[in-house]
């Protein structure tokens, strides 16, 4: 039986490493979580929300997927983000994509992947959105502006959910994020999609 105690270990030397840095880490840690943040990212084992930001455990507020999609059908995010929202109160919602995402590479192929190509589909749909921008592009360059690309349509997926609508209507601080990580140097990139009101969401989509 594999019962992966390597990882147990692993488990109880940075708990003790944590402890002896700071010995109320994990009573303090355990009384509440106010994180100002909420991230929306890729699964992608490389791209771990905390450690990308440099913030401890209960600073951010995290939900991951096949490559960082929001849809309004999706109960599992719409119930994160109105979790987020309505009861931690949290300031800043962050999606964050990143290059090199095996997902938005799945979706540019013609071949099946199986279950994950219903996903997929989202991303498919934000590159015909998208093809006139895309057209004559390298398949490097054309896959580095698809992760920019689906970034940018999921944070106006965000915008549009009737929770982060009402929020605004209701006065709260609330600002959409879209960023995007380089995986081969370890640096952010703002991709100018800073958006806390439904007014300058529509200043920035005028089709909205």
């Amino acid at each position: 039986m594999k019962t992966l105690n390597h990882l147990f270990v692993k488990n109880i030397a940075w708990a003790n490493e944590m402890k002896r840095n700071n010995p109320e880490f994990f009573s303090s840690l355990a009384k509440q979580q106010f994180p100002e943040y909420l991230w929306i990212g890729c699964s992608d084992s490389r791209v771990p929300a905390n450690q990308i930001i440099d913030l401890p455990p209960g600073e951010v507020f995290v939900h991951r997927n096949i490559a960082n999609v929001v849809t309004h059908t999706d109960l599992n995010c719409l119930s994160v983000i109105q979790f987020a929202v309505d009861v931690l109160k949290i300031k800043h919602i962050i999606v964050c994509g990143h290059y090199g995402c095996s997902g938005v590479r799945a979706a540019m192929e013609d071949h099946e992947h199986g279950l994950v190509d219903n996903w997929l589909r989202h991303v498919k749909d934000v590159a015909r959105f998208n093809a006139k921008n895309l057209d004559g592009l390298s398949a490097d360059d054309k896959h580095d502006r698809l992760c920019e690309f689906n970034v940018q349509e999921q944070v106006v997926n965000v915008c549009n959910t009737n929770i982060i609508k009402h929020a605004w209507d209701n006065g709260a601080d609330l600002t959409i994020h879209g960023w995007i990580y380089n995986i081969e140097n370890g640096i952010l990139k703002d991709l100018d999609m800073c958006i806390n009101s439904t007014a300058e969401l529509k200043e920035k989509f005028t089709w909205i």
